[in-house]
């Protein structure tokens, strides 16, 4: 399968009052194309920086980050981005809002064909009825949908997700995973989730990448053994417990802890 991501010795490290604030530290990670890479590890070790390294927001200090067989030297209009706030523009509709990357990165395509693009993701989010509707007018896990559908309405060749869920309660969040598993068997894409919930990162996963502590290598690589068409209830099974039980322990190993015996 071939990497759609790859981060080759990657160093980073912010300039502070104090001196240099190092970050990342020689990171190497791989993402296949199409799979659902979620990243998690101790706070402030570096996933957020990653984030702006994939996208081209960032350049490492040393190393390299490749996507797509090329190598990343400033921002990519091919990549779509989600993030906690959904950054959705009050002055626009929801079918507006979505339809925003197009105007941007495919100004040639005729409005008609773009609001069937949008509608399309839409209809497939719920949303279908509210597409006239303010972002004020929604509540915060419906502005989070249409964010979802805005990020890849483009149709980027990888979407990064920095706890796009973060702020929601349980009972949002776990739809939403549901939804974000359905727009993925309806239109594939390569994506990589920061997130701090084990259970997100094992539900939405095919690959779960623990970082290290600060400055950041990788740390552990899961491979997520589980079906592409799981539901919500597979997190309360033996098997999800375990994998939960391994991630757990390497994140306090992160933390400088060591972890229980089970």
């Amino acid at each position: 399968m071939t990497n759609l991501i790859e981060i080759k010795g990657v160093t980073h490290a912010y300039k502070t009052p104090a001196g240099p604030l190092p970050v990342l530290d020689n990171l190497e990670l791989s993402v296949p194309e199409g799979e659902f890479c979620a990243v998690v590890g101790p706070s402030g070790c570096g996933k957020s920086t990653l984030t702006r390294l994939v996208s081209g927001l960032m350049k490492p200090d040393t190393g390299e980050v490749w996507l797509h067989g090329e190598r990343v030297k400033g921002p990519r209009k091919t990549v779509g981005m989600a993030f906690q706030n959904p950054v959705l523009l009050e002055w626009r509709t929801i079918l507006q809002n979505v339809i925003l990357p197009l105007e941007i990165v495919a100004g040639s395509m005729p409005q008609k064909d773009r609001e069937a693009r949008a509608m399309q993701l839409i209809e497939m989010v719920g949303l279908k009825g509210f597409e006239n509707k303010r972002p004020s007018e929604l509540s915060g896990g419906m502005r989070q949908r249409a964010s979802l559908c805005r990020a890849i309405v483009h149709k980027p060749d990888v979407l990064i997700m920095d706890e796009p869920f973060g702020a929601l309660d349980a009972f949002t969040r776990e739809d939403l995973w549901q939804t974000m598993r359905d727009l993925r068997a309806a239109e594939p894409f390569t994506c990589v989730l920061i997130t701090h919930d084990l259970r997100e990162s094992v539900f939405l996963g095919d690959q779960v990448i623990v970082l290290s502590g600060r400055p950041a290598h990788t740390q552990y690589v899961m491979d997520v053994d589980l079906p592409a068409d799981r539901t919500i209830d597979i997190l309360y099974t033996p098997k999800v417990a375990d994998m939960l039980h391994i991630l757990r322990d390497q994140i306090k190993l992160a933390q400088g802890r060591e972890p229980k015996v089970h």
